[in-house]
């Protein structure tokens, strides 16, 4: 008998970690996010290339089988959230962080924007070591970026079990359509995003073309500057005296980079920014090249070389952002909106 009870225990304690665990089937990950309102945290997600499956549910709680009626009244411990289930080869749990971010208000510790209460906290539930450096790391990123005026509250937890939703809570978006789209903008969830992040909600939206249309599409020089890593004469380029009002977006993707409202007179014959309109679309890497150690300036999803990272900019952020023209196009502030950057309008009122 004691027998039994002691490989009872230890087949619970077996069957409890292995729920904490991501679970991985056949090269499948799942990672498990609390945005608040669940009905909002699915479409996001669903969109992706690479994410195959979104469920609507309950989790950090320590309660079994919650219904919706205890959780949105607040008589568990547990939270809205959404289990995501990707291919690691297509899309992975770090690119899924950039699309959660955006959908939630992280500095926000008592509820997501109307729907108030601990049940609607956000959280990111992670299932081992790599995930949850992974998620600190993503964390930092955002809190350095300088999006937020407040700090980022967002928890980093280990995973609990996750409990679906009841079925009639599963693609609500597109179930009523119509209430879900009254509920996201009166909730404020849905200007609160097009505030932060103008139409860069949906990570994704920018990507690179095929090698043989950019051949066909760039001129030799903006080919050369962007996939091959030259530099375009200064003083002889399209951008580095313009004084028009607008954004630059990179010639290879669109992804906005640039504003000109951050650009200065840099002497230097190129296109010089103090800081960069969306951080999350700028990546820094080490260049060695000449025998001097630098800081290049690539897009995020084009992938294109942009130019050189300085600190011998002006205040507020000291830094120089050094970009070719040849990596840039130039969208003026009456042109947002028909080229489809009207979320980039209100910088310039």
């Amino acid at each position: 008998m004691q027998y039994l009870i002691i490989s009872s225990v230890l087949l619970l304690l077996a069957m409890s970690a292995f729920a904490s665990e991501s679970p991985v089937t056949g090269g499948q990950r799942v990672a498990v996010l609390g945005g608040g309102c669940f009905w909002c945290m699915e479409s996001p997600f669903e969109q992706l290339e690479g994410v195959i499956d979104v469920t609507a549910g309950y989790a950090g709680g320590e309660e079994v089988n919650p219904t919706y009626e205890q959780v949105s009244r607040g008589r568990t411990s547990h939270i809205e959230s959404v289990r995501v289930v990707y291919d690691p080869e297509k899309i992975t749990f770090k690119e899924l962080l950039d699309t959660f971010w955006r959908q939630i208000d992280p500095t926000d510790d008592g509820g997501q924007f109307a729907d108030r209460g601990n049940h609607y906290r956000t959280a990111i539930f992670y299932a081992n070591q790599e995930e949850k450096d992974i998620a600190e790391e993503s964390k930092k990123e955002l809190e350095a970026e300088g999006v937020f005026d407040r700090p980022v509250v967002t928890a980093i937890v280990p995973a609990k079990e996750f409990y679906p939703a009841e079925e009639y809570h599963q693609d609500y978006y597109l179930k009523n359509a119509r209430h879900y789209s009254a509920y996201k903008i009166g909730s404020g969830r849905a200007g609160f995003i097009k505030k932060v992040w103008g139409d860069e909600s949906a990570p994704g939206k920018y990507a690179r073309p095929d090698d043989k249309v950019l051949r066909s599409t760039l001129t030799e020089l903006q080919y050369d500057v962007a996939r091959n890593d030259a530099t375009e004469p200064p003083f002889d380029n399209k951008y580095w005296d313009n004084k028009e009002a607008g954004i630059y977006v990179d010639i290879v993707s669109g992804e906005p980079l640039f504003s000109s409202l951050d650009k200065f007179k840099s002497g230097t014959g190129w296109p010089s920014f103090t800081r960069p309109l969306v951080g999350k679309n700028i990546v820094e890497k080490q260049d060695r090249k000449f025998f001097v150690v630098r800081t290049e300036v690539r897009s995020t999803h084009g992938d294109s070389h942009l130019g050189h990272l300085f600190n011998d900019g002006p205040e507020p952020t000291g830094l120089r952002y050094c970009i070719n023209s040849a990596s840039l196009d130039f969208i003026a502030t009456d042109e947002l909106e028909q080229k489809g950057y009207g979320g980039f309008s209100s910088l310039f009122d």
